[in-house]
């Protein structure tokens, strides 16, 4: 299963990438604001994927990396209603997040059951 944790990490990495230069775009105003708390959430949540990967019980730490991941679409949805981020790619990050979030769910499926088997 190391595997499937190193590609949602990937997932994430790329994610990140993109964001970064979509970023870049946002009004100077907005960039030490809500630019600056969108890159803390999107390291945050790399952070505890390494913590997740390396722990023996990941199961709360996958849940912290879930409710992250809710509060890291919050605040691209909130960039996007304020106009500071375009529609497409708000698109295309929203895609991301939805697929690190199904690869998360799948990661708690999988540490849920080792979890209550062992």
């Amino acid at each position: 299963m190391a595997s499937d944790n190193l590609k949602i990490r990937q997932k994430h990495e790329d994610f990140m990438v993109y964001a970064y230069g979509a970023l870049r775009h946002m009004p100077k105003s907005e960039r030490f604001t809500l630019a600056a708390d969108i890159k803390s959430s999107m390291l945050r949540m790399l952070e505890v994927m390494i913590r997740a990967n390396k722990a023996r019980n990941r199961l709360p730490l996958l849940y912290d990396l879930d409710v992250e991941l809710e509060v890291l679409r919050s605040k691209i949805r909130l960039a996007m209603n304020l106009g500071f981020l375009p529609f497409k790619k708000y698109e295309i990050m929203a895609a991301s997040l939805v697929e690190i979030g199904k690869m998360l769910g799948g990661w708690i499926k999988q540490s849920g059951v080792t979890r209550s088997t062992g």
